[in-house]
């Protein structure tokens, strides 16, 4: 019961702050309370690594690759495989729509990290 509360307050700090940036405390928790610590074998660590690899915990950066697709929000997600970003064919295994990987809450973001680490590859995926 307390998973909704955590991420409206986070959601509601960076939307009053229009900052695109979240600190690694709060992101810890928001992935503790979303279930990612030991998810597929892989520790809170390491998730906290991937999104400071990525983004540097920026939840709106969006980076332009040569194949002409897009990485998207603090996991930069692809757009070529998994969301679909209305500019290029996508395969959108994520059924998701890029932009919905920039919102503070977090939550289409980690659903669709889910996803891609549950298949082959688990985190060499990025």
């Amino acid at each position: 019961m307390t998973k909704v509360p955590l991420i409206y307050l986070v959601s509601s700090f960076l939307a009053l702050n229009q900052a695109s940036l979240i600190s690694r405390c709060d992101l810890a928790q928001v992935l503790q309370q979303e279930d990612l610590d030991g998810f597929e074998g892989y520790s809170l660590s390491h998730w906290l690594c991937l999104a400071f690899v990525e983004s540097k915990f920026n939840i709106s950066k969006i980076n332009e690759n040569a194949d002409g697709s897009f990485d998207y929000g603090l996991f930069q997600i692809n757009s070529h495989y998994w969301c679909n970003d209305h500019k290029s064919h996508s395969e959108n295994l994520c059924h998701v729509d890029c932009q919905d990987l920039l919102n503070p809450n977090l939550l289409a973001g980690i659903h669709c990290a889910k996803r891609i680490v549950s298949g082959a590859g688990g985190m060499n995926n990025w």
